[in-house]
């Protein structure tokens, strides 16, 4: 992947996550090594490109570097661990999911018979993690080639974004890309509903309501849920309310009680004393320490 990062060098401006000129692909650099700490990640393609990191989800590890990438079907809270290899700082491709791709991808293949038939338990998963061949690495270094070019982004950008998604089904790991673009698996299911938390999430939680739009009785939605997300409800609602506090705090400065209030929270004692178990660090703490 040496040549993919060679070619990014000039468009990565920041640390952190950097836009491209093609939409739903940004970079994201780190120089720094991080240890295990909680985090909310977006639904998408991760491609390590330099460096490492481990995933900690559902009581499981997930490693990927260059030789694998990352798939996430859904908007997960996790854990996640950063590795910088020989002071070389981590860069990674993230790629947003784009659903009406995927859909129209998985109908050709279906036509040409290339969809297997397996089992609930790997259709569910909200992350897999798959071995990066050399057809998809190739594609992967036109695409980083492409980026450096707001006109090969507009005229080619969306086509390598295709032989990509391509690949990644095309890869023994994929039935849970197949499951969430049919309408009635449990993983379809479960994504508008994590769709609608994270548009909502500062609102009181009505479980009840969300087993009636996923057309679950409360028991089957809270099993399904549990089994998808690697948490209940309330727990993942906490999560996400607690990583855009974080936010808040660090990149907008907001003081805890708006921070707390604008997430949800009516108590600011409540949000600190939750706040500081799922962290390690106070609210106050955690905004000093990007100061």
């Amino acid at each position: 992947m040496e040549n993919a990062v060679n070619n990014l060098i000039s468009i990565i401006k920041n640390e952190g996550y950097n836009k491209t000129a093609l939409s739903g692909v940004g970079v994201y650099k780190t120089s720094q090594s991080t240890d295990r700490i909680p985090l909310c990640y977006n639904q998408g393609i991760i491609i390590i490109l330099q460096g490492q990191k481990r995933v900690f989800f559902d009581q499981k590890t997930y490693r990927y570097n260059p030789d694998n990438y990352l798939v996430l079907t859904l908007p997960l809270p996790a854990e996640c661990e950063t590795t910088i290899e020989d002071g070389k700082p981590l860069i990674s491709l993230i790629i947003d999911l784009d659903l009406a791709m995927l859909n129209e991808l998985v109908r050709v293949l279906d036509e040409h018979g290339q969809i297997k038939q397996t089992g609930a338990a790997i259709e569910n998963k909200g992350l897999y993690v798959s071995q990066c061949t050399t057809m998809l690495s190739c594609t992967i270094t036109r695409l980083t080639q492409c980026l450096k070019s707001p006109l090969q982004c507009e005229i080619i950008g969306k086509g390598l974004l295709r032989e990509i998604f391509f690949h990644i089904l095309s890869g023994p790991q994929s039935a849970p890309l197949f499951a969430l673009v049919s309408h009635n698996t449990h993983l379809a299911k479960m994504e508008r509903i994590l769709k609608h938390l994270h548009n909502n999430f500062q609102h009181h939680l009505d479980v009840a309501q969300l087993a009636s739009m996923a057309n679950m009785s409360s028991s089957t939605f809270h099993r399904n849920f549990k089994q998808i997300t690697a948490s209940s409800p309330i727990q993942y609602v906490k999560k996400i309310r607690l990583n855009r506090a974080r936010e808040l705090l660090q990149d907008q400065g907001l003081k805890v009680k708006q921070a707390a209030a604008q997430v949800g929270y009516e108590s600011p004692t409540q949000f600190s004393r939750e706040f500081t178990r799922y962290y390690g660090l106070s609210p106050s703490e955690c905004a000093k320490a990007m100061v």
